[in-house]
């Protein structure tokens, strides 16, 4: 039998908030989303798949992102906040707190409810992030001060960091250290983390040493990783993060399964007064985030925890209002996602029709099969053709029909690379 259905594919180009070179897609952070998503697929061996079974089994492209930061820099504020504009942001998206500290909110994307109105859909689904509040941080987390082995676990099971960093002087909101200085905050984290892939790699090293497999394959995995992680080791003996070090593909592959906390991609959030949000580069405290943000090869965006946190209190209708009232014109919420997706390599497409239009999520790079398949995984198997038009094609045309009609309706196969704003109807067979 032969099904069709319709999907789209569309990205986000953040403008940078903050003088900073905008987040770059992170080699490292594409690898380990692919890696998990491999995984999910059952390749490369052993794995858990991270779709269920049956009828509507579909590839899991779930994106996991921990907020961190020292106590009293505005971290759980923040994510209040950003949790309460999630929630109001699409009324068809399924909210939910999965426990106190974490929440799924829906991203923020114009452009699914331009579709949605063209094609009158019934409703407009976004795709989602969700956010993870993770535990205070303290000097000497590594060796389990505070909440440490909380905070270490955690991070371990995001696929982005996101480190709030205060970059506001306020004398009734004391900061742990006595003073407001972005870079020891920095510093203390980092250190942390790095301790702990220090302890971790040594472990593993030692356990490679002692391996004496005669399997011909196995001593070739075992060889680069073991190439892979001397390289790290330098790295962070040198204060280094793992994702740093220019590794070869099949040393990447070989240490994705230890998960390093150093590997995982880093956006700094400059977390600053309502008076500073609508020009950041004029606040010293950002500009030495920004500095440190290049240095270690991280993305950075410029938020306000408090004028989220007031909007978060506000009907819909008087957000933009407000915004425009602070010369601002997206919300933390709409940047922080934005950096988060340029960070990782990570896209967005849709599916338009009368009954919805929908947005998911995949990796840059991935073939219009592999896209098809984050919707379902018979659509990926029995993959025939994908017709295929741009997003301002599409709403130039108006429907898919006259799109089809004006020739800009594409015919793309099993090879075609999905662009960044495609709008895409599959074929398939089952």
């Amino acid at each position: 039998m032969s099904r069709a259905l319709g999907s789209a594919f569309v990205g986000f180009t953040r403008t940078p908030a903050v003088p900073a070179t905008a987040p770059l897609p992170s080699p490292c952070a594409s690898s380990a989303l692919l890696f998990r998503w491999q995984r999910s697929r059952g390749i490369g061996g052993g794995a858990a798949r991270r779709f269920s079974s049956g009828r509507n089994a579909k590839i899991s492209m779930s994106l996991r992102a921990g907020i961190v930061g020292l106590p009293n820099v505005g971290k759980s504020t923040l994510f209040n906040a950003i949790v309460e504009n999630g929630k109001a942001q699409a009324a068809n998206f399924p909210f939910c707190t999965i426990n106190p500290n974490t929440g799924v909110v829906a991203i923020p994307d114009p452009r699914l409810h331009v579709l949605s109105k063209l094609s009158k859909s019934k409703q407009a689904v976004p795709t989602s992030i969700e956010l993870v509040d993770i535990a205070g941080l303290v000097k000497g987390a590594s060796k389990g001060e505070g909440l440490g082995n909380q905070f270490l676990s955690n991070i371990r099971e995001v696929d982005s960091i996101l480190q709030v960093v205060r970059c506001f002087e306020d004398d009734d909101i004391v900061h742990v250290n006595g003073k407001v200085d972005p870079k020891s905050d920095i510093d203390v984290i980092n250190l942390e983390l790095i301790f702990c892939d220090l302890e971790q790699i040594e472990k593993r090293l030692d356990k490679l040493k002692k391996s004496k497999t005669k399997d011909a394959q196995v001593k070739v995995k075992e060889d680069a990783e073991r190439s892979g992680l001397e390289k790290i080791l330098k790295a962070l003996l040198d204060g280094k993060p793992a994702r740093s070090v220019d590794l070869a593909d099949h040393e990447k592959e070989a240490v994705q399964h230890l998960y390093l906390l150093t590997m995982k991609p880093v956006i700094y959030v400059a977390n600053v007064a309502e008076s500073d949000l609508a020009e950041p580069d004029k606040n010293p405290h950002v500009k030495e985030v920004a500095k440190l943000a290049s240095e270690l090869q991280s993305g950075i965006v410029t938020i306000s925890a408090q004028v989220e946190a007031e909007l978060s209190e506000l009907p819909l209708e008087e957000r933009v209002e407000y915004l425009n009232s602070l010369d601002v014109t997206e919300s933390g919420l709409g940047n922080l996602v934005k950096a988060t997706y340029n960070l990782l390599g990570l896209r967005t497409y849709f599916t338009t029709g009368e009954q919805e239009t929908k947005a998911w999520t995949i990796l840059a790079g991935m073939t219009a099969p592999q896209a098809a398949g984050v919707i379902h995984s018979d659509f990926q198997k029995g993959f025939i053709r994908a017709e295929t038009v741009s997003y301002d094609d599409f709403v130039a045309a108006g429907s898919l029909g006259v799109a089809r009609e004006k020739g800009v309706l594409r015919l793309e196969g099993k090879e075609y690379v999905v662009q960044e704003g495609d709008v895409m109807l599959f074929r398939f067979n089952v």
